[in-house]
C-alpha cells in the first residue's frame, strides 16, 4: 500500500490544510493500491504564494545555475527510474516492458533534451537598435493526465525549469505515484524551494483553483477537450496565457504498394500500444478501398495476435486506467455495433480468461467516416479502417474531423509520403515511423494550442520584451 498523504509545497512536504483522502485502485487487479490526499483551494494559495516568492530570485538565476540543477535532476531521475517504472505500471496498468520502457524514457528524453536545448538558447537577440529579450513568464500552473504520466508532466516541468519559471504542479488522480517519486527526485536534486510545488487532488478543484488565481501567469493543461474548454474560461478573467494539448482522432493513411500488410498490421498492433489510450493514437486507419479484402485478414490476425493480461508479465497490453474507463469503451463499442460498423476482431467485454481487471478486448471495425466511433475518441484499443478510393480522397477523409493531433503516413513512395503529409491539416505526422524529442507537438483546430518538446515547447513559458534603443 502506497500512503502519499503530504503535498510538497515551499520545499516541504506539507500536511493539506483540510484532510480528506482518496483510494487508488489499481486497474489490473480492481484492489486498492494506495490513498492520497485531495487539496482544496487553501493548499493551492499556499503553493501559488511560495512559487511567487519564488520567482523573485529563480527567475534572475543563470543559464549555468538551471544547467547545472537540470542535471542534478538528471542524476536523480536515472537513479530511481525503476521505482518510476513500477509506480507507472501499478497506477494505470502499463505492462512492464511498456512502464520500464518508453515511459520512464520519454521523461529522461524530455529532460535531456531541455538540458541540450538550453545550452544553446538564445534569451537575447540584438536587432538594429533594439534588444529582445525572451524572459520567463513567472508562476505555471501544469495540470497532467493520466495516460503517459511522466511524459506529459517531464515535457511541462523541464521547459519551465529550464526557462527560469516556478510552478505547481497538479497530477492525475487516477495516476497520482510517478508524480510523488518524481516530486522527491526533484527534491533530492536541490530544486530550490518554492520553485517546484505539487498539489494532488480533483482537476474540477484544483485545477480550477490555478486557472482563476490571480497570481498564476500561465497554464499548461494536457487532457480532454471540454475540460480544455473551461480552462481556458476560467483562466479568461485574469488573462492569463493557456496552453491546451487535447484530444484526438488522428488518421494513419497505408498506401497502395507492396508494403501494405506489412503497414496495416504494424498500424494495428500500434494502435493497441498503452491499452490505446494515446491522445495522438492512429485510430482512424485508411487503406485502399481496392485492397479491403486483404487488409481484413492481416488487420484481424494482428490485432487477434495482440497479448493481452497482467502487466507484471511479458504482455503486449494490459488493462485500462479505471471501470468509468472500460465502460466508456464499451459504449463505443456497442454503439459501432449498432451503426453497422463491420466487427473484424475484439468486441464487448474483457479477453477470454480475464474476469477481473479493466481489460478491453483489442478490436477493430471496419466503418465510414460519418460514424460516431470515426468521430470521437474513444482513447481505448478500438481501430476503425475507413476505406478511400485514391489519394485525394484519403487526404479528404483525414482532414474531415473535429480534431488535428497527429497523423500518418506509410508507403513505399517517400515523395509520395511527404506530399500527403504536407495536405494533412496535423500538428505532427509521422512519416514511416521515426522519432524526434525536439520535433514541437501539438494540435489544429479542436486539439489544442501551443507547442511542447524541444525549443518550441521553451516558448510556451517565455513572454517577450523589446527594449528600443538598447544599442
Amino acid at each position: 500500500m502506497r500512503n502519499y498523504t503530504q503535498f510538497y509545497i515551499d520545499g516541504r512536504w506539507v500536511d493539506p490544510v483540510t484532510p480528506k483522502t482518496a483510494e487508488v485502485i489499481n486497474p489490473a487487479t480492481e484492489e486498492v493500491s494506495g490513498e492520497i490526499s485531495l487539496g482544496s483551494p487553501a493548499d493551492v494559495d499556499l503553493a501559488v504564494a511560495a512559487a511567487r516568492r519564488a520567482f523573485t530570485t529563480y527567475g534572475e538565476s543563470s543559464v549555468k545555475e538551471r544547467l547545472d540543477l537540470l542535471e542534478a535532476i538528471q542524476a536523480e531521475y536515472v537513479r530511481r527510474e525503476a521505482e518510476l517504472g513500477e509506480a507507472i505500471m501499478v497506477e494505470m496498468g502499463a505492462p512492464k516492458g511498456l512502464a520500464n520502457g518508453f515511459h520512464t524514457l520519454l521523461g529522461k528524453g524530455h529532460l535531456g533534451t531541455a538540458i541540450e536545448v538550453l545550452k544553446d538558447f538564445k534569451f537575447e537577440e540584438q536587432r538594429g537598435v533594439t534588444l529582445i529579450r525572451k524572459e520567463p513568464i513567472g508562476v505555471c500552473g501544469l495540470i497532467t493526465p493520466w495516460n503517459w504520466p511522466m511524459n506529459q508532466t517531464c515535457v511541462k516541468i523541464f521547459p519551465a525549469l529550464a526557462a527560469g519559471c516556478t510552478m505547481i504542479l497538479k497530477p492525475p488522480q487516477l495516476a497520482p505515484y510517478s508524480a510523488q517519486i518524481l516530486a522527491e527526485i526533484l527534491h533530492d536534486a536541490g530544486v530550490p524551494a518554492g520553485v517546484f510545488n505539487m498539489v494532488q487532488g480533483q482537476g474540477s478543484v484544483i485545477g480550477a483553483a490555478l486557472s482563476k488565481h490571480e497570481d498564476v501567469d500561465m497554464i499548461s493543461f494536457t487532457g480532454s477537450e471540454p475540460v480544455g474548454v473551461q480552462i481556458q474560461k476560467d483562466a479568461a478573467d485574469t488573462v492569463k496565457r493557456v496552453g491546451l494539448e487535447l484530444g484526438g482522432k488522428s488518421a494513419w493513411i497505408v498506401l497502395d504498394d507492396a508494403s501494405l500488410a506489412a503497414n496495416v498490421a504494424g498500424a494495428t498492433a500500434g494502435m493497441m500500444g498503452n491499452s490505446g489510450q494515446t491522445c495522438s493514437a492512429g485510430s482512424r486507419l485508411l487503406v485502399p478501398a481496392s485492397r479491403l479484402d486483404e487488409v481484413r485478414k492481416v488487420a484481424a490476425e494482428a490485432a487477434n495476435g495482440v497479448t493481452v493480461g497482467d502487466p507484471q508479465t511479458e504482455v503486449a497490453m494490459g488493462p485500462v486506467v479505471s471501470k468509468s474507463q472500460y465502460n466508456i469503451i464499451q459504449q463505443y463499442i456497442e454503439k459501432g455495433l449498432a451503426e453497422g460498423a463491420e466487427l473484424i476482431s475484439g468486441g464487448s467485454g474483457r479477453p477470454d480468461g480475464l474476469d477481473k481487471g479493466w481489460y478491453v478486448r483489442p478490436t477493430v471495425f471496419i466503418g465510414t467516416n460519418d460514424m460516431v466511433i470515426a468521430r470521437e475518441e474513444i482513447f481505448g484499443p478500438v481501430l476503425v479502417i475507413i476505406p478511400y478510393d485514391d489519394i485525394d480522397d484519403a487526404v479528404r477523409i483525414a482532414n474531415d474531423s473535429n480534431f488535428g493531433l497527429g497523423g500518418y503516413v506509410s508507403g513505399e513512395d517517400i515523395e509520395t509520403c511527404r506530399a500527403v503529409s504536407r495536405r494533412m491539416r496535423t500538428g505532427a505526422i509521422w512519416v514511416n515511423g521515426g522519432f524526434d524529442f525536439h520535433a514541437p507537438f501539438g494540435g489544429y483546430k479542436r486539439s489544442g494550442n501551443g507547442r511542447e518538446w524541444g525549443e518550441h515547447g521553451f516558448h510556451e513559458y517565455l513572454e517577450v520584451k523589446s527594449v528600443i534603443g538598447w544599442n
